[in-house]
């Protein structure tokens, strides 16, 4: 019997933004219709589309003197998002389905993919077996049958991979040149922070009693170090650079020209409206009692321990002098529940993201009302 396949695949509609001055219309969906395997592999329809200023002191990971016994402080004041399933915003539940189907589809074709290639992998075995056992010789119209059907099993492979390859939500995005403007004078001056020598997640901030921990630094902070970049997820694939911030405690956040996709998993996930977010933007004193990364500038110095007019306790022996640094601060907010605020050791660099930022952003408020 000639080996035979049918799979039926969903068109995957793409999401098309345009921005311009009368305002931001989106649509999504594409024209065409559902391809088909048929038999042996075939296909007959592919047309498939795929300023603030806290005083904090690190006191995290970093080298302290041997005699000294920190207070006994229970950290609270956690600072992470909400359950990734209860911020998707109203106006982008068809984003996110047309993401989810691109990505059960990409499953479902990979599942078909080893089936076939399990296939092949016998049909190869018959026919190797067919000339020991001499019957492929002796009948040449066994082999030539089996020699066939690897060559549409081979065929269906390679449509499947081309297939896997472009099954994605393709979002296209249309700005006005104005518009182009401000969204590539935000990649650039994100370009410039990701180069920041260090950048932080600020995963809690504890108030923290000045006079009994004889410190310089009011509140009390646990940051983990993470990175920034350009980067986009598999199942989207764009004309435009994105924003990748990376979460520490919690899912990454991805931010397109008109909403910021929370990617925790390829199920997982949630897309919120660029105008619904509250951007803040401002710079932190910093004690910093670890190393000072080399593109931080340090303007004070305070002690380790320190009396409460900013002169050294001298009931500590050995008692030294420590620098304060000027870090940039993003804090990012919803009301649907994205709370994550991230320290940079670049300040220049925060400003000029800030102010690219609140721009652009703007503009895109701007255009919703209209």
């Amino acid at each position: 019997m000639a080996w035979s396949y049918r799979k039926r695949i969903k068109i995957i509609p793409g999401v098309h933004l345009n921005l311009s001055k009368n305002g931001i219309s989106t649509s999504i969906g594409v024209k065409g219709a559902n391809m088909t395997f048929g038999k042996s592999g075939t296909f007959i329809n592919t047309n498939i589309l795929g300023i603030h200023n806290r005083h904090k002191l690190s006191g995290v990971n970093n080298p302290l003197p041997s005699n000294y016994n920190p207070p006994i402080v229970e950290l609270g004041d956690n600072i992470f998002s909400r359950d990734i399933q209860e911020i998707t915003s109203q106006n982008m539940q068809g984003v996110k389905e047309a993401i989810i189907l691109a990505h059960q589809q990409r499953k479902e074709l990979k599942i078909d993919l080893l089936k076939v290639q399990t296939t092949i992998g016998g049909s190869k075995l018959k026919l190797t077996t067919s000339y020991i056992l001499l019957y492929g010789l002796i009948k040449k119209s066994i082999s030539e049958k089996i020699k066939i059907d690897i060559k549409k099993q081979q065929e269906t492979i390679k449509q499947l991979k081309e297939q896997i390859e472009n099954c994605y939500v393709k979002l296209d995005v249309n700005f006005e040149p104005e518009i182009q403007e401000k969204y590539n004078k935000l990649i650039n001056s994100f370009k410039n922070l990701a180069n920041s020598h260090k950048i932080w997640d600020v995963t809690s901030a504890h108030y923290q009693d000045r006079i009994a921990t004889r410190s310089s630094a009011s509140t009390l902070v646990r940051k983990r170090e993470v990175r920034f970049g350009i980067k986009t997820l598999p199942d989207i694939k764009s004309n435009f650079e994105t924003l990748y911030f990376q979460n520490a405690n919690g899912a990454d956040l991805y931010f397109y020209p008109n909403f910021i996709l929370m990617f925790s998993s390829k199920t997982q996930f949630a897309i919120i409206g660029l105008d619904e977010l509250t951007f803040n933007q401002s710079y932190v004193r910093f004690t910093e009692t670890g190393f000072v990364p080399k593109d931080s500038k340090i303007i004070d110095r305070t002690w380790f321990k320190v009396n409460k007019n900013g002169t050294p306790d001298k009931r500590f022996k050995g008692n030294y002098q420590i620098p304060v640094v000027k870090y940039g601060e993003i804090k990012l907010h919803t009301q649907t529940g994205l709370n994550e605020e991230y320290e940079f050791s670049n300040y220049e660099f925060t400003e000029q993201f800030g102010n690219a930022f609140r721009e652009y952003q703007n503009t895109i408020k701007s255009l919703k009302q209209l």
